[in-house]
């Protein structure tokens, strides 16, 4: 599985950019909003993906940041909501604005995505707020979601892989980061979250 690219920004259009790694260039699709992000064609950028598989096709889908890959896993976990849709709400919503959107049930806030009506964007915040804590693996003192990051991410990551739920993953690492402490490396922070999701 491709977990990120880093190379020249070769071509972006409104809803995709080629990054040319070594000489191979890599199609990936992406939000209006990471588009905007990678900076302008020729320049290098690193660039997190989502391998998409399905009978009759292979996609790659790039994000700006970790955490917006992360809400496209959880958007494309809710019946109806395609890569597309996906797409439409990060294009239009911050990862934040996404999580406080789906943590208040504001459905009018997630229809502001092209091709979401009401009806999705209800089953979307109905659906996903008991899954947030995969994302957000606590609060800061102003109530702001902290994003997963870096070695949290991963380990949340590999856990979600193995088929974990979102919060199961999410709680079962935090668990994992209180007990081990801060710099843990990666292997000690998978082996106890599974540990701790398997009680």
């Amino acid at each position: 599985m491709i977990a990120h690219l880093t190379g020249r920004l070769a071509s972006a259009d409104s809803d995709h950019a080629v990054i040319d790694v070594g000489g191979v260039g890599y199609l990936v699709g992406a939000s209006a909003r990471t588009l905007t992000a990678i900076g302008p064609v020729g320049g290098t950028v690193t660039i997190h993906t989502e391998m998409l598989v399905a009978e009759d096709f292979i996609r790659l889908m790039g994000f700006a940041t970790a955490e917006e890959r992360d809400w496209f896993r959880l958007l494309t976990s809710v019946q109806g909501v395609g890569a597309r849709v996906a797409l439409a709400i990060l294009s239009v919503l911050s990862p934040e604005e996404t999580h406080q959107a789906v943590a208040r049930g504001d459905k009018a806030m997630v229809a502001r995505a092209n091709g979401v009506g009401p009806k999705l964007a209800q089953r979307i915040v109905n659906e996903l707020k008991d899954k947030v804590g995969a994302v957000a693996l606590g609060s800061g003192g102003s109530g702001a979601p902290v994003a997963a990051t870096g070695v949290t991410a991963d380990a949340v990551s590999a856990l979600l892989n193995l088929g974990f739920k979102p919060a199961e993953a999410g709680n079962a690492v935090k668990a994992a980061e209180d007990e081990l402490g801060d710099g843990a490396g990666l292997d000690a922070l998978v082996r106890l979250a599974l540990r701790k999701a398997a009680k």
